[in-house]
């Protein structure tokens, strides 16, 4: 366990069959069909990477980078694109994977955003989904874990840049993001 965080909230084990039963459903929803994944940069990338290598189907990939926290614990409600798809998506099966899904702003932003480029389908795939903390009605359509509003870190979520590479999903304490230590 890492000494700035509080306890475990999912084990490594956890992750990797809930991933690999995401994989398989995405699997057979797509199984006549490519799909185009399109990963959230920074934080999906660990779970994009353990995705897609359990998808059956014909996949292609590309990022997008998007902020709306800066170096704060809280969305701004702001979304900016800090970087855009490098391929078209017109025609295209989309599935947008996100670490996690907090008050759904950013999300509502890109889902928006990519229909405007002419995609056949758009689906959300997270791993993380905190429906408590909600601000706008964003479809999941592949939801990995539902949880109580905790500040969470590992497994591609951050704080502050720190803490991705952890293996498993930890609760970070209030005492690092809060100000009573420097992360």
């Amino acid at each position: 366990m890492h000494p700035d965080c509080e306890r475990i909230l999912l084990t490594e084990e956890e992750i990797h069959l809930k991933v690999k039963e995401l994989a398989a459903q995405i699997s057979r929803d797509y199984s006549d069909r490519e799909l185009l994944v399109v990963g959230i940069l920074k934080g999906s990338v660990i779970f994009l990477a353990d995705l897609v290598r359990n998808i059956t189907v014909p996949t292609r990939f590309d990022f997008m980078a998007v902020s709306s926290y800066g170096a704060s614990s809280k969305s701004s409600g702001v979304v900016r694109i800090l970087k855009d798809l490098n391929q078209g998506i017109e025609g295209r099966h989309i599935l947008i994977v996100e670490d996690i899904v907090d008050t759904g702003l950013t999300l509502s932003y890109l889902v928006d955003n990519l229909k405007t480029r002419g995609p056949v389908s758009i689906k959300v795939c997270t791993l993380l989904d905190k429906p408590s903390r909600r601000m706008v009605d964003v479809a999941v359509h592949y939801n990995g874990f539902q949880i109580e509003d905790h500040f969470v870190v590992g497994y591609g979520l951050d704080y502050n840049e720190r803490y991705r590479n952890l293996p498993c999903i930890m609760v970070l304490s209030p005492n690092v993001y809060k100000g009573g230590k420097k992360a």
